[in-house]
């Protein structure tokens, strides 16, 4: 009983923070939990190698339980990927990571952001609405299931 409550104490929270080449195998693991195709070990390496990549990660300890990457061209950026590990999912860690990940954009440059999410994933849709992105396209048949991509933008202030 006491060990239980000493972890419940002891309980760390979420720490954001960019992502590190040292991340790679971890983002790949996430990724891969997270999507029907995951991204591999050497996908990840080349995408952090890229000086236009700016990726961030959450991590509860020493494990990392979330990401997210975007490519930065300009003044214009598109969100690549975001996951939260299957055991972390709905307990409103996404936010904090984008409203971050968008905050470090802005102070890049970006003045615009898009991305593309699946019309049949609700809760990600749901997500970036409530941060201020809207619809301005789809594309049918985008994602290997057939389903259409919603195409959202966000102009940052």
């Amino acid at each position: 009983m006491i060990g239980f409550v000493t972890r419940l104490l002891t309980r760390s929270e979420p720490v954001i923070s960019e992502a590190r080449k040292t991340d790679i195998g971890a983002l790949a693991a996430v990724h891969g939990a997270s999507f029907r195709r995951g991204w591999s070990e050497d996908e990840f390496q080349r995408l952090l190698a890229d000086r236009n990549t700016v990726a961030h990660r959450t991590m509860m300890g020493r494990t990392l339980i979330g990401f997210i990457l975007s490519r930065l061209i300009g003044d214009e950026a598109e969100i690549l990927s975001v996951a939260i590990a299957p055991g972390w999912r709905g307990r409103g860690l996404s936010r904090p990571l984008l409203d971050l990940h968008l905050r470090r954009l802005a102070g890049l440059g970006a003045r615009t952001v898009f991305l593309e999410v699946d019309k049949n994933n609700p809760p990600a849709w749901r997500l970036y609405r409530r941060a201020g992105f809207y619809e301005v396209g789809q594309r049918q048949g985008y994602y290997d299931s057939g389903a259409a991509a919603l195409v959202l933008r966000r102009d940052l202030g």
